[in-house]
């Protein structure tokens, strides 16, 4: 467990909860979803639910009505939701998700969230998150094809561990990622691994996935093959994908194209792509795509990107998670 766990675990940062969920039976409910249901309609501040211990298998929602809600576990390997929807099985890859946030304000921390469809299942969502002003911290998001789907709005991950395959953090939030883990993990046997499929739809929406000061690495199934099995840093889901890697760590598995195209010259010319000041084998420039929508940016455009003017992320310290405002170095 990192540091960070376990300062995160200590009881100071346990506030008193409104509720206990427990699968043992010792907190009032049982299951997430029943606590939910249970929520007050017009609760004025937050909304604090404990979730104790135990994988709880069930397809959660936070409803959009269900604002400011903190959500905390046990640390994300022991409080873990799960779930195994899917594409291949006949549900649509938004409805595959197995816990929806919806609602504005929710805070999430020390919990695991988890799909284990598999490879062959191909899309299968461990968390969808359309909450503005969301936060995740110390949190684990596992699964293969399109793990997380940042759908919407603004959107902060600190210290989380976020493991998939195929476009495995997607959608069009505004979201950053910070001092987290980015484990690809090994797919069928003819895939290649893609970490971000980004999907602004406009020039003009001030959406993009920003990863900062993370490392990208591979799981221990991937690395004794990692050769031979193609991994790319994203891909344009849509014409104006945008996506912004910065000051982070990434293993030498990253083909040096770095970047994929999704069919033939679609968005290559409008998407925006951007690397600045990342470290290790799989950061060199030199074989990057020579794409028009691809840029190697300098420390005054990076700072664009940083949490204070990309997410005006004030609304992020109220919550009392640990936030790097600015450029690490």
């Amino acid at each position: 467990m990192s540091h960070e766990d376990r300062r995160m675990l200590k009881v100071a940062d346990k506030p008193k909860p409104n509720v206990t969920v427990a699968k043992d039976g010792s907190g009032q409910f049982k299951t997430i979803s029943d606590a939910l249901a249970a929520m007050p309609t017009k609760y004025q501040g937050r909304y604090i639910i404990y979730v104790k211990e135990g994988v709880y298998d069930e397809t959660v929602t936070l409803a959009k009505n269900m604002v400011n809600v903190t959500m905390y576990g046990d640390g994300s390997q022991k409080t873990i939701v799960t779930g195994s929807k899917n594409f291949v099985d006949g549900v649509s890859t938004f409805k595959t998700a197995t816990f929806a946030a919806l609602g504005d304000g929710f805070f999430a921390k020390a919990i695991g969230f988890r799909n284990t469809a598999g490879p062959e299942k191909h899309q299968a969502v461990a968390l969808r998150v359309q909450a503005d002003r969301s936060v995740f911290l110390n949190c684990r998001f596992e699964g293969y094809q399109d793990t997380l789907y940042v759908q919407t709005h603004r959107q902060f991950y600190r210290s989380c561990v976020i493991s998939g395959t195929v476009d495995f953090i997607f959608g069009d939030a505004s979201a950053i990622f910070q001092n987290c883990m980015i484990v690809v993990r090994k797919p069928m046997d003819n895939q290649q691994n893609i970490v971000t499929a980004q999907g602004r739809i406009d020039k003009h929406e001030t959406t993009g996935i920003v990863i900062q000061n993370c490392r990208i690495l591979t799981d221990k199934k991937l690395e004794p093959v990692k050769t031979k099995i193609r991994s790319y840093l994203g891909r344009p889901w849509k014409e104006y994908s945008r996506t912004i890697i910065m000051e982070s760590q990434i293993g030498d598995f990253i083909h040096p194209d770095g970047w994929l195209p999704w069919e033939g010259e679609f968005a290559l010319k409008t998407l925006y792509y951007a690397e600045f000041n990342n470290k290790g084998p799989g950061a060199k420039l030199d074989g990057r795509v020579k794409w028009l929508g691809y840029k190697r940016i300098n420390r005054q455009e990076a700072l664009k990107y940083t949490a204070g003017p990309f997410l005006q992320g004030d609304w992020i310290k109220a919550t009392g998670a640990t936030i790097h405002f600015g450029l690490f170095s």
